[in-house]
């Protein structure tokens, strides 16, 4: 496949967590710039904007003092721009707190404030087919997957269950509709804290047709973890595609699914909810993007015949274990793929 990529920031910082949208006839970046992987409170959520999606320029920088920030993911309100991100107390980052700001302009931003339940993540929110917006969102202490659900898009409640978690545990979760209505949710699942991964590490992938109530497992993927996903489609709202990190090799015992000791990359996926044109229901990979050891959280803009992938990655030329990349520097990258290519 065709695929032409550039560095956005190359800086010898570890320039993580991306978001991508179009918002205002304008290419709207977000990301972390922070020393490493781990804890710092020096982290900021850096904010840019682009009218082609190649020539960038930094617009807002934005903290919580004495925090670690992280994860942030954009939303739209029209007239406002919204900003979710994590707050994160632990060496090893494990968040605890969704806040959120807003914008009408990109560039002067509102003061941060809690949005979601203590102790729930929200994930990329989406327009609900009247007032408000849904969320996924994963819970930090007992592995939960929720439909979140607000009306004023700042201050969310749980509208259903995804997932509920016992011996497996939920984390990143995203969320798409498709035109008939039902909603498609793809989570990130791990078992406990494994460092070097477990059998149960997965993909989960779960449907729910309005009002959305309650969700049944469609099918789970053992073969690839993907982790951090985003889900998009074609204009045509045909397929549904999948962005998010996946390791490379499977081998016990050090590097089961999800291990930290094995290498990464940033991959696109096709998802088949069901049995179509010769293809398994799955998970199917379609092409790694230039990526290697810390990198995926992805966004995703499709406009104008092509698909505009954002990522951060440690420097493609090397090819360190997830682990080791933590502690290395990344850059941002764009990925520029044709929609006729797919």
């Amino acid at each position: 496949m065709n695929v032409k990529t550039w560095t956005i920031v190359s800086n010898k910082k570890h320039n993580a967590f991306t978001d991508l949208i179009f918002w205002k006839e304008q290419y709207w970046l977000v990301y972390v710039s922070s020393p490493s992987h781990f804890w710092s409170d020096k982290s900021k959520i850096v904010v840019s904007r682009s009218k082609d999606g190649k020539n960038w320029s930094e617009v807002a920088r934005l903290d919580v003092p004495g925090q670690d920030i992280r994860d942030p993911k954009f939303a739209d309100y029209g007239k406002e721009l919204g900003i979710f991100a994590y707050l994160n107390k632990q060496l090893d980052p494990s968040p605890y707190k969704t806040v959120l700001t807003r914008s009408s302009d990109g560039l002067i931003w509102s003061a941060f404030r809690d949005a979601a339940p203590v102790g729930w993540l929200l994930g990329r929110p989406i327009k609900s087919e009247g007032e408000g917006w849904y969320a996924p969102a994963h819970r930090t202490d007992h592995g939960d997957a929720a439909l979140m659900y607000s009306i004023n898009g700042e201050d969310w409640k749980v509208f259903s269950s995804i997932f509920t978690g016992s011996r497996d545990r939920a984390d990143e979760t995203a969320l798409y509709r498709q035109p008939n209505g039902t909603m498609v949710a793809v989570s990130r699942l791990e078992n406990g804290d494994a460092i070097f991964g477990s059998d149960h590490a997965g993909t989960l992938v779960s449907v729910s047709d309005a009002p959305y109530n309650s969700w049944s497992e469609l099918f789970c993927s053992h073969h690839n973890r993907l982790d951090s996903p985003v889900l998009f489609s074609l204009p045509d709202n045909q397929r549904l595609f999948a962005v998010g990190r996946r390791q490379t090799q499977i081998r016990a015992p050090f590097q089961k699914q999800g291990s930290a000791f094995a290498p990464k990359r940033t991959a696109l996926f096709e998802v088949f909810l069901s049995e179509e044109n010769g293809h398994a229901q799955g998970l199917e990979k379609i092409t790694d993007l230039p990526s290697c050891g810390d990198t995926a959280y992805a966004g995703v803009v499709v406009k104008n015949d092509r698909i505009l992938i954002s990522y951060y990655t440690n420097d493609p030329k090397t090819d360190p274990v997830w682990l080791f990349g933590m502690l290395r520097p990344t850059q941002i990258e764009m990925a520029e793929i044709e929609i006729e290519n797919l």
